[in-house]
């Protein structure tokens, strides 16, 4: 019999899940432009608005209409912003009617958005005791988009309390991969990977604070921007843990091309505060010095997570892209990896994630959770014996148990210390010894994971973690997709040990291995291209640069993955 917190959380989903049906039932039904209108990038879709060839009524039913494709699909969305959203389309049209001239330069632009406040509507992370709370203001991103004339058409899911990088909750239930309904879509922006890669957004807004608009992207084969700390206003993005700021969260951009991610962050960069108590660092877009010789650095695996035959392949074939086009490129060893995760776990467990999850009320904690958040309140006997048990055959691996648990300020102090020392000293062994422009690097060890995969091998995030550590700028660019011919394991991966032991075994050498060539055939394959502190314009123009050396025929960008859906179900 259930507990009235059990009826309560249940009741609620249940109402919550009904309302988004009612709204996502009542949407408006596609029109003839639709195809044109979903292959069309950001300044496409303006410029048509402009030259008569569309209304911003008429992309914003396109939009509207390909979303809740993407929502049946792989159930993506939380709050519908539909009406809303129309109303202010409409309002759009009469403007320019009477007046030839475009609210701003994002005129009719439909966007998505993660966990950012929106007036009137819910903001819950997954959380049944968040909802039914609806935001009393906008997040200062929302307004600023606002401003140029952009239209918030849906907010999507995230995996509960947005630790994970899986997209799972009890509030909403679980997203999944447009591409294979077995995989994840990532965390935690995965709502927006899904719903941005079958065209149901131009461009969508999240956040990251260990890959959280990395992950998603690179699972569902579109491109990202995490930006170095303060390039964009945070205030009005939902946290469970806010004040938590020994790892910075940052706001950024997911989109379908490099060129709206340019497009975003030239307009968005530098952009006043609008009065909030918010102060985003005051640096406009700067426009990168031309590079006709770029000198890349590149690696394959970090010395804690060992890259699968895809991801692997995924590098080589962006670096032999550059070569091709004349770019020096030389293969590097970067510090191992393992201290940068024993330093994020250190920190973010600091209080045994009793704030992040004292949220959850009568909610069932999502699998993934469990083992940092029991791990961390192990008793500290208990944790040492489990250490000595562990270290003699994965060292790394027990070096990390010991990191997670509770701390005095003291200890606390200490690890921002070992972080700053530990950014320094990557700084000079990797940026400064080589003199780099920039860094292409695997997004994790996997190209893709199946569900309950983080449950085990959460350690893959060290990949994209890494680089919350030092802070640098990241983008995601989609390379290719698994092939099986190509990608299959050879002996090395299944008979030699490497970095964290026991993950490794899950990855590549158990009886059902994570990595699976067969089962992830055709899914894509993402690599980051990293930045130097503040050099996020550059992050830009190398990821243009590599996307234009791979070619467009590749198979990512607008409009592609959700015709080809179209073209089969139609077959």
């Amino acid at each position: 019999m259930w507990s009235l917190g059990d009826y309560d959380y249940k009741s609620i989903v249940q109402s919550k899940r009904a309302e988004r049906t009612r709204l996502i039932s009542a949407a408006p039904k596609s029109g003839s432009k639709q195809k044109a209108i979903l292959s069309a990038g950001t300044t496409a879709l303006v410029d048509g608005i402009k030259n008569g060839e569309w209304t911003a009524t008429e992309v914003l039913e396109a939009y509207v209409a390909q979303a809740v494709v993407a929502h049946e699909m792989t159930n993506c969305a939380t709050e519908v912003l539909f009406d809303q959203a129309l109303r202010t389309a409409r309002t759009l049209d009469e403007e320019f009617s009477s007046t030839k001239r475009l609210r701003g330069p994002l005129h009719g632009v439909p966007f998505s958005l993660k966990v950012v406040l929106v007036s009137g509507y819910d903001a819950t992370i997954g959380f049944t005791r968040w909802a039914n709370r609806p935001a009393t203001y906008n997040a200062a991103i929302v307004d600023q988009l606002l401003s140029l004339g952009a239209i918030p058409i849906i907010k999507t899911n995230v995996p509960q309390t947005m630790f994970s990088f899986e997209c799972n909750n009890p509030l909403w239930g679980r997203t999944t991969n447009p591409y294979n309904s077995k995989y994840t879509s990532g965390g935690s922006s995965g709502g927006e990977g899904a719903l941005l890669a079958m065209d149901g957004a131009v461009f969508g807004v999240g956040t990251d604070s260990g890959g959280s608009l990395r992950m998603p992207a690179a699972y569902c084969g579109i491109y990202s921007l995490k930006p170095t700390s303060g390039r964009l206003s945070r205030y009005g993005a939902c946290s469970p843990a806010p004040g938590f700021e020994a790892i910075d969260t940052v706001s950024g951009p997911l989109a379908r091309s490099v060129e709206d991610l340019e497009t975003f962050c030239r307009l968005m960069f530098g952009r006043p505060r609008l009065g909030l108590d918010d102060y985003p660092i005051p640096l406009s877009y700067r426009e990168p010095k031309v590079i006709n010789k770029l000198r890349i650095g590149y690696y394959k695996s970090d010395g804690l997570i060992r890259s699968s035959p895809a991801n692997r392949r995924a590098v080589e074939e962006a670096v032999a892209a550059l070569r091709k086009q004349g770019h020096e490129c030389i293969e590097i060893e970067i510090p191992d990896a393992t201290e940068a995760m024993e330093i994020f776990l250190g920190l973010t467990s600091a209080d045994g994630y009793e704030k992040m999850t004292s949220h959850l009320g009568s909610d069932p904690m999502d699998k993934s959770l469990r083992l940092p958040v029991y791990s961390s309140r192990l008793p500290g006997f208990l944790r040492k014996l489990a250490v000595q048990v562990i270290k003699p055959f994965d060292a790394k691996f027990a070096l990390l148990v010991g990191a997670i648990r509770k701390k005095s300020v003291r200890e606390y102090n200490s690890y921002i210390s070992k972080k700053n020392q530990w950014n320094t000293m990557f700084y000079k062994e990797v940026w400064d010894k080589h003199a780099l422009d920039g860094i292409i690097a695997p997004v994790q060890g996997l190209p893709q994971v199946p569900h309950g995969g983080a449950e085990d091998a959460g350690l893959l995030a060290i990949g994209t973690i890494l680089y919350n550590v030092v802070d640098s700028p990241v983008g995601i660019l989609p390379v290719s997709h698994v092939d099986p011919s190509k990608d299959h394991l050879e002996d090395a991966w299944t008979t030699e040990k490497y970095g964290a032991a026991t993950v490794d075994h899950e990855l590549y050498k158990s009886k059902k291995p994570l990595y699976d060539p067969q089962a992830m055939a055709g899914m894509p394959i993402g690599i980051q291209v990293v930045g130097r502190k503040y050099e996020d314009e550059k992050v830009i123009a190398m990821m243009r640069i590599l996307d234009q050396a791979l070619g467009s025929e590749r198979g990512f960008g607008p409009g592609i993955l959700s015709a080809r859906l179209r073209a089969s179900k139609d077959s």
